[in-house]
């Protein structure tokens, strides 16, 4: 059995969610993330897709770690905008990593768009990494589709949350519990998908 699992992220929204998620299917490693490690590297994510960099960013701390390490790379994927920002979300608007520029961005770029044109997906993908074993990856996708609102609705959530619409719930992520979204969500998805596979995975490494 894994004692000890290392989230490769600094986003508490997201190491949240994979603790519940890890918790309800019964999985009992204890989820440590960038904040338990001194002075750990900042990966440079130059891959072109969200597999190549959720891979750089797995394959970086599990080296440096030395532990079994996941991590994940999401993007919103916007019609109207040719698939932007994608691979790009996290600094749409600099390196910052600041949710309000990136929505204010987003909404700029979006300006005079009518609603039915402002479709889009999110999509993570996430990889399961060991030290050393990295030929044996776990790697696993989910997305969800939606539009984006022209005003923001809702306060839980973090990101592209409150202007990400599901039609089929009629709410925004930031409306939704918990709950709600690791349900439908892409990472909830993803995730969902990561569970499945995980005891298959852990039995076939050598």
């Amino acid at each position: 059995m894994v004692k000890e699992i290392l989230f490769a992220t600094t986003n508490q929204g997201k190491v949240k969610e994979l603790k519940e998620a890890f918790a309800q299917a019964g999985i009992e490693a204890e989820i440590k993330t960038n904040a338990d490690l001194k002075n750990p590297p900042i990966v440079n994510e130059y891959g072109t897709t969200f597999e190549q960099n959720a891979k750089l960013k797995a394959h970086e701390l599990a080296e440096f770690s030395g532990m079994m390490t996941i991590a994940d790379d999401s993007g919103l994927m916007v019609d109207a905008l040719n698939g932007a920002p994608g691979v790009h979300s996290a600094r749409y608007a600099g390196i910052a990593h600041d949710d309000a520029h990136n929505n204010a961005k987003l909404l700029a770029e979006l300006g005079g768009v009518p609603p039915e044109k402002r479709t889009a997906k999110f999509n993570t993908t996430i990889v399961a990494s060991i030290p050393g074993k990295f030929d044996q990856d776990l790697v696993v996708s989910g997305q969800c589709a939606g539009q984006i609102l022209a005003v923001p609705r809702g306060e839980d959530g973090f990101g592209y949350d409150p202007l990400f619409y599901v039609p089929e719930k009629g709410k925004t992520f930031a409306q939704m519990t918990l709950d709600e979204k690791n349900s439908l969500s892409h990472r909830g998805r993803a995730i969902e998908k990561l569970l499945a596979a995980w005891s298959e995975w852990l039995a076939q490494i050598n």
